[in-house]
């Protein structure tokens, strides 16, 4: 995404989570998308964070933060909040694509997840939405009145540039905390979470429960997020399929507009 620094072949990155966005949105529709199709992508996005940086959304929203702090506007500024804008349509329409596989930092901390080891899962959504509007509201604050990175700070870049620095090492233990609870970064500290959440709430294509649901509770147990309840809006839901993997019934899950599912449980 255009910004302070912005080098065209970020743009590699900004084009590839835009078609792929689309495609596995058609994927999951047509049921062909897969876990390994999906360990495939999460590879794929990581690799680009570390050869370009890019599509790197919420270090790219601290940058726009920054810019506006120091009384900047042009080019930039407005490319950036296309940019963004752009995602958040793309969510509101498919869910919560981007975050799931597109997004370098996500994409590094689920492969952490998938490192063996014992597993906390911390489904605390209102505390966890909580804790992340006051980091959000603390990065604004830093960015506009002090004209201070936080995700710098955090070493965001640094880890995927491979700088050693404090800042890497923050963001490397950040990772080693994502082996144990699932996705810290995006679920308590990504400014355009804030966002991506709200608009994922209001998805209009999503997983959903249809009637064939028996209400045996183990897509409730397999969601790291807590989002797989009958009445959960899905909006810190990942699409990472863990729900569809352990559901004993075919068709009690499905990706798709309002309608389809959300029906009487109990269906045979």
């Amino acid at each position: 995404m255009p910004g302070p620094a912005f080098s065209p072949f970020q743009m590699i990155g900004i084009v590839y989570a835009f078609i792929f966005f689309l495609l596995g949105a058609y994927l999951w529709r047509k049921r062909l998308f897969s876990r390994k199709l999906w360990y495939l992508l999460l590879v794929v996005s990581a690799l680009l964070g570390f050869l370009i940086f890019s599509p790197v959304l919420p270090f790219q929203f601290q940058e726009l933060i920054l810019q506006l702090g120091g009384g900047s506007a042009g080019f930039t500024i407005i490319a950036a909040a296309i940019g963004i804008a752009l995602f958040l349509l793309l969510t509101y329409l498919f869910g919560r694509q981007f975050c799931s596989y597109l997004c370098p930092v996500g994409a590094v901390q689920e492969l952490a997840h998938a490192v063996p080891g014992p597993k906390v899962p911390v489904r605390a959504k209102v505390t966890l939405t909580i804790a992340r509007w006051i980091v959000f509201i603390i990065i604004i604050i830093a960015g506009i009145g002090f004209s201070t990175g936080i995700l710098a700070i955090l070493g965001l870049r640094q880890f995927f540039t491979l700088t050693l620095s404090f800042g890497f090492l923050v963001f490397l233990g950040i990772l080693v905390i994502s082996v144990f609870i699932y996705r810290p970064f995006c679920r308590v500290i990504c400014p355009v979470a804030v966002f991506f959440q709200m608009a994922a709430a209001f998805s209009r294509w999503k997983i959903r429960r249809t009637p064939a649901c028996i209400e045996c509770g183990k897509c409730e147990k397999a969601c790291p997020t807590g989002e797989a309840g009958k009445e959960d809006r899905k909006s810190e839901c990942y699409l990472c399929r863990r729900c569809m993997e352990v559901c004993p019934k075919e068709d009690a899950l499905l990706y798709g507009p309002p309608g389809e599912g959300e029906g009487p449980a109990g269906g045979k």
